[in-house]
C-alpha cells in the first residue's frame, strides 16, 4: 500500500537512498581495508611453512650433531688426560 502523501513518499525515498549509500560506504571503506591490508603484509619477508620446517630440521641436526662431537671431545680429553 503506497502512501498519497507525497511528504512521506520523500521521505521513503530519501531513506531508501541513504541506505543504499551507506551499503555502498561500508563495501568501498571494507575493500579499501582489505586493499591497504594486503599492501602492508605484501611488503613482509614471511617464510612459508615448508622452508620453517626445512630450517627446524636443519636446527635439530646440527643440535644432535653437535652434542655428538662434544661426547666425542670428552671421550677424547679424557683418554688424552689419562696418558699424559
Amino acid at each position: 500500500m503506497q502512501s498519497q502523501n507525497p511528504l512521506i513518499a520523500d521521505f521513503v525515498k530519501l531513506a531508501n537512498s541513504a541506505a543504499g549509500t551507506f551499503a555502498g560506504m561500508t563495501r568501498e571503506a571494507r575493500e579499501s581495508a582489505r586493499e591497504r591490508v594486503k599492501e602492508t603484509l605484501g611488503g613482509m619477508d614471511f617464510v612459508t611453512r615448508e622452508e620453517f620446517d626445512a630450517v627446524k630440521a636443519m636446527a635439530a641436526k646440527a643440535r644432535d650433531e653437535n652434542e655428538a662431537l662434544a661426547a666425542r671431545i670428552a671421550v677424547l680429553e679424557a683418554k688424552s688426560s689419562s696418558v699424559t
